[in-house]
């Protein structure tokens, strides 16, 4: 049976999912007060982008279920052993993740938060689901967390941290990048700079917008 009908991972899985939709960044009094240009240009600052995400770090910014889905469904098909998470949140696209890593039997997942709280949290939802003997959380920036010790051949990336950092947490994995790897980026439409560089075929990419803000590449050549 696919763990995605555990009734446990179920039920934490759609508490996540009411947790999420009861929560928007709109409802801080700051950023949904800001116009939709001012609200691109925070996201897209690599200075600011710190100040940003700890000012919203009691709201679950996770992926939306169908990405989650996605996410799983990628594990299983590519039988994606080494898996790469840049931003944990709570935990819903790891849970996922760890998921396929269960049904196909192998794998592990190096995921990355620099939110303490959120880190508890998604390490209480992947114990109650019984997966957390698949996933390695790292606390702290991930400029820094994910530059060291990290596994030879990556063959699945999600992107879901500060936007602004997209690009550069990709160079950072890159020369650990399998032939054929897998990179999800969520929100990638509010991520210009990085779509400008994984679209250039030249640059080792094939790549495609997936729905309205996720792009999804694929690593041609390493």
């Amino acid at each position: 049976m696919s763990t995605l009908n555990n009734p446990q991972f179920q039920t934490v899985t759609h508490r996540m999912m009411q947790q999420d939709n009861q929560h928007s960044p709109q409802n801080d009094a700051v950023i949904g007060s800001m116009s939709k240009e001012e609200q691109l240009k925070l996201m897209q600052s690599k200075t600011d982008y710190l100040a940003l995400y700890s000012r919203l770090k009691s709201l679950p910014l996770s992926v939306s279920a169908e990405t989650a889905e996605l996410l799983y469904m990628l594990t299983r098909s590519t039988g994606a052993t080494n898996i790469v998470e840049y931003g944990t949140s709570i935990g819903l696209s790891t849970l996922h993740f760890a998921a396929a890593l269960k049904d196909n039997g192998q794998g592990s997942i190096i995921s990355c938060e620099f939110e303490p709280g959120k880190i508890a949290q998604a390490k209480a939802n992947l114990a109650e689901t019984g997966l957390q003997q698949w996933v390695e959380i790292r606390e702290g920036d991930a400029l820094k967390t994910l530059s060291t010790n990290l596994p030879d051949n990556i063959n699945l990336v999600l992107l879901d941290g500060a936007k602004a950092l997209y690009l550069d947490i990709l160079k950072i994995l890159e020369p650990q990048l399998a032939p054929s790897a897998i990179i999800v980026a969520d929100n990638a439409n509010f991520c210009p700079e990085y779509l400008s560089y994984i679209r250039i075929r030249s640059n080792g990419y094939l790549s495609l917008p997936f729905d309205d803000d996720v792009e999804m590449s694929m690593r041609l050549s390493k």
